[in-house]
């Protein structure tokens, strides 16, 4: 956000809030009682605007899960606004500011976050390159689908053109994410569409990119083309974050996971013969429900 505001309001980053004419609070609601929490940390703000003209607002996912309530409870607060929306940012505030109206804006615009990143820029040897956006699973315990929308994937050419660009920088790791990144489907120059695996091998062409990493994955998607991939490209890391949360083919189901234990171990026997000694992360739910 500080980017998109920088290029736009010319804003710096400040040391304490104390200093701060706009405080943004980034929320994530992936862990319980997240919300409890963001109004403790704004009870904590509502003194810094005492006798002073100073701009609050509440980003993220509980933003988008919670939406006008914020506003209801911590009427404060000036501006409510989801992931989805950051790149409306600098058009929120200068609403803030020129017309001291509250601002809500919890929408899915489904390319135009996409459109508006801001330049690629170099800083260090690797880069986080988001490539697609939401899930569509919609498994019984995440809130990701009501507060990231469904699942929306990139341009294909559009990602490779910001690889390239920070290849150039000197960037030489590439880390492609999303909530869901091998349901990644990206339409392509000449209307065919690409998966995970070709956009890959693509990545790994571009002149300066030495490495290449992908998180995080769903069982459902992770497909034997995808695998083959690691076989395939050795820029490729040996290393995969594939979230399992239950061993029980009963829990799985009342999760709503789509696929069974068996068939998890099965992806990642073929893991291992495609990259012999490659590491494997995974995420376990405990006490569901």
């Amino acid at each position: 956000m500080l980017d998109v505001l920088a290029e736009s309001h010319n804003a710096t980053q400040v040391n304490s809030p104390e200093e701060a004419d706009i405080l943004l609070l980034n929320t994530c609601s992936i862990r319980e009682k997240a919300e409890d929490k963001v109004f403790s940390e704004l009870g904590r703000w509502r003194k810094l605007k005492d006798g002073r003209d100073c701009v609050i607002g509440v980003a993220g996912c509980v933003a988008s899960q919670e939406g006008a309530e914020i506003q209801k409870r911590a009427p404060f607060v000036d501006m409510v606004f989801g992931p989805q929306t950051y790149h409306r940012l600098p058009e929120m505030l200068d609403e803030t500011l020129k017309h001291k109206r509250q601002v809500v804006d919890i929408s899915f615009p489904e390319i135009e976050k996409f459109d508006a990143l801001p330049a690629p820029r170099a800083e260090g040897p690797t880069a986080f390159v988001s490539i697609m956006e939401g899930c569509s699973k919609y498994c019984t315990f995440c809130v990701v689908p009501y507060t990231r929308g469904e699942e929306v994937s990139r341009p294909f050419d559009d990602i490779l053109a910001e690889i390239s660009a920070l290849a150039e920088q000197g960037v030489r790791e590439i880390n492609l994410l999303g909530q869901n990144v091998n349901a990644y489907r990206g339409m392509m120059h000449d209307g065919e569409v690409a998966d995970l695996s070709l956009l890959i091998h693509y990545v790994a062409a571009i002149e300066g990119v030495d490495r290449i990493r992908f998180t995080t994955s769903h069982p459902v998607e992770f497909s034997d083309r995808l695998i083959q991939t690691f076989a395939d490209v050795p820029e490729l890391v040996s290393f995969v974050h594939l979230p399992v949360q239950s061993g029980s083919d009963r829990i799985l189901a009342a999760m709503k996971r789509g696929h069974t234990a068996l068939e998890y171990k099965s992806r990642i026997r073929k893991l291992r013969a495609a990259r012999p000694g490659i590491t494997v992360s995974s995420d376990f739910i405990v006490g569901f429900p």
